[in-house]
């Protein structure tokens, strides 16, 4: 069964690390863990029973109030998030978008260009004082609203 527990958002990859060491020092038959992009705050994990993971969040750090959040999710309930969607797809010329990487992070900026087949998307920088066109990989964006 998979089980949703609550972390300090911004920590689940530092609570996955913690509870994967605990895995291994303690033997707990936990299957996986996994850390939704989209879903911050949370980490799930797949285990035995709730009694498992229960022992493995036990006193520990970026936990939030009793842990487990409700009863356990079918995989089905989980399909919508795990699907992948093609990036590139859905970059479009004129979308505003927010650097997420490089030395522009924290910028907003316009789509100009996009080239598909080397997966870059040439942007303008809304807040410069001079509107310079910079060509970045298309991982280091996200859209904001098109």
């Amino acid at each position: 069964m998979i089980y949703t527990v609550r972390t300090t958002v911004g920590q689940e990859s530092l609570v996955v690390d913690i509870i994967s060491n605990r895995i291994k020092s303690e033997e707990l038959p936990i299957y996986s863990i996994s850390v939704i992009p989209g879903i911050k705050g949370y980490v799930l994990i797949e285990a035995q029973d709730e009694l498992t993971i229960r022992r493995a969040i036990t006193n520990m750090p970026h936990i939030k109030g009793q842990g487990i959040v409700k009863n356990a999710i079918d995989v089905s309930e989980l399909s919508k998030l795990l699907e992948s969607k093609p990036l590139m797809q859905s970059i479009t010329e004129g979308a505003k978008v927010e650097l997420i990487a490089g030395p522009f992070k924290g910028e907003k900026a316009k789509v100009l260009r996009v080239n598909s087949t080397k997966e870059e998307v040439t942007v303008e920088l809304q807040e410069a004082a001079v509107k310079i066109p910079v060509t970045i990989k298309a991982e280091h964006i996200r859209i904001i609203k098109e």
